[in-house]
């Protein structure tokens, strides 16, 4: 089974602890059997490997969430990076021209598409699997997986028959489900042969190479507008099963097993509250009510679960800079930012390391609080460990390489601090 997960958005409904690098389905808030915190993103990836152990995961995303794919899933799953957001049909194209050219995966054979996203129950996967199997088959040129509504929701298109209706009103949205219309949740089955087809048909191009190289230039559009609302040949497949869009505060915390994730306590009198904490200090909550509370680098929101909903305007106004985010190799957090310096905390994840790369503007220090490890400084290796202290002037080349998890302290100092002043370079051997 070939399955595409769409991996985008930047999820600020969900700020603090969501931002531009760390979307929603990043947070780690769903508490496995062995007492783990994992995501949205894991526990997708999980159910699909526990119910088609053999099933090929290729995730779609563009290139700001490489870095925590990597980091929370390793080699679970290919990735497919879009050098420029646009949208879905884009995306799922060049996806599949990435799996034809570069993995083989034959003109007959079903790929799935779906959202990374939803919180859905196993038998969401078992319908996968007949969906896949379906179009495997060729019993239509398109198969879409129809979800049970459980309200008339503004947020959803839905399928009646073979026709399609976009993000209707909600007085609209009550009588297609009075008439038997389902959600459409963005879940679709083809062989790789159709995609291909509309693929050349909308764009011009069909080779992964060539896409990417023209991306920039494809057109903006969903897939529901590109193809399934123009294709009549169209089998749909019931899903009865749980199905949320953990969008907002109200409903993700909904869909939280626990009321309260980090350190947190919560008075006897507290009704309806539900706290999650991504920082080390202690949370005390008293006497509150249908109240969410969340906590991380970026900030901190105490809100009303309704009025959670109405966030994103406030955000927009807030600065966007990230002070914590997942790279393939590890994690960083700010910890504090002056005129002429920042402080950060760096955990590097065993057997990993860091680009090997310079700076023409700032000079840094590190300071080693925990691990072993090496640090590679202008081609010369330095074994460090906690108390050890390593300074890189500006042009210095650098890079830290953890045999166990190393945390460090980082200070940079300088007139321009800037994500943009690196220069990478190549290891030497």
């Amino acid at each position: 089974m070939n399955v595409v997960l769409l991996s985008g958005g930047s999820g600020k409904r969900l700020w603090p602890l969501s931002n531009d690098i760390r979307s929603k389905q990043f947070l780690q808030i769903f508490k496995r059997e062995d007492g783990a915190y994992e995501s949205m993103l894991q526990r997708m990836v999980r159910s699909i490997q526990k119910a088609s152990p053999a099933a090929k995961i290729t995730i779609a995303t563009g290139r700001a969430q490489v870095s925590a794919l990597k980091n929370q899933i390793g080699d679970a799953a290919d990735i497919c990076a879009e050098p420029v957001r646009r949208d879905t049909f884009p995306a799922i194209a060049l996806a599949c021209a990435y799996l034809r050219d570069k993995r083989e995966v034959g003109a007959d054979e079903a790929v799935i598409v779906c959202p990374v996203d939803p919180y859905v129950d196993d038998s969401y996967f078992e319908v996968l699997q007949r969906m896949s199997a379906a179009a495997a088959e060729g019993s239509a040129a398109l198969t879409v997986m129809g979800i049970q509504p459980t309200y008339p929701s503004e947020k959803y298109g839905y399928i009646l028959g073979k026709t399609f209706c976009e993000k209707p009103t909600e007085k609209e949205a009550a009588r297609l489900i009075k008439e038997g219309a389902l959600w459409n949740g963005g879940v679709f089955a083809f062989r790789m042969r159709y995609l291909t087809e509309r693929t050349g048909e909308l764009t011009g191009r069909v080779s992964y190479e060539d896409l990417l190289a023209h991306y920039d230039s494809l057109t903006k559009i969903s897939f529901d507008y590109a193809v399934a609302e123009k294709e009549t040949d169209i089998l749909t497949i019931r899903y009865d099963g749980a199905w949320k869009d953990l969008g907002t505060w109200n409903t993700l915390t909904e869909a939280m097993p626990e009321k309260t994730v980090g350190n947190v306590m919560i008075g006897d009198r507290c009704e309806n509250v539900h706290v999650i904490n991504d920082l080390d200090l202690p949370v005390l909550c008293m006497g509150l009510k249908d109240v969410v509370i969340a906590l991380s680098p970026d900030g901190v929101i105490v809100s009303d679960k309704d009025q959670s909903s109405f966030i994103k305007p406030y955000v927009d106004r807030l600065d966007d800079t990230a002070r914590y985010a997942e790279k393939s190799w590890g994690s960083f957090q700010v910890i504090d930012v002056g005129d002429h310096s920042m402080t950060i905390k760096v955990t590097l994840n065993a057997g990993h390391k860091m680009n090997y790369h310079s700076h023409s503007f700032r000079d840094e220090t590190w300071t080693i609080i925990e691990g072993q490890g090496r640090a590679l400084i202008d081609d010369k290796e330095i074994r460090v460990s906690p108390g050890a202290v390593v300074r890189m002037p500006r042009g210095t080349r650098h890079t830290l390489i953890a045999d166990t998890q190393i945390r460090a302290i980082e200070v940079q100092t300088g007139d321009v601090i800037s994500v943009e002043d690196k220069e990478k370079y190549t290891l030497p051997q």
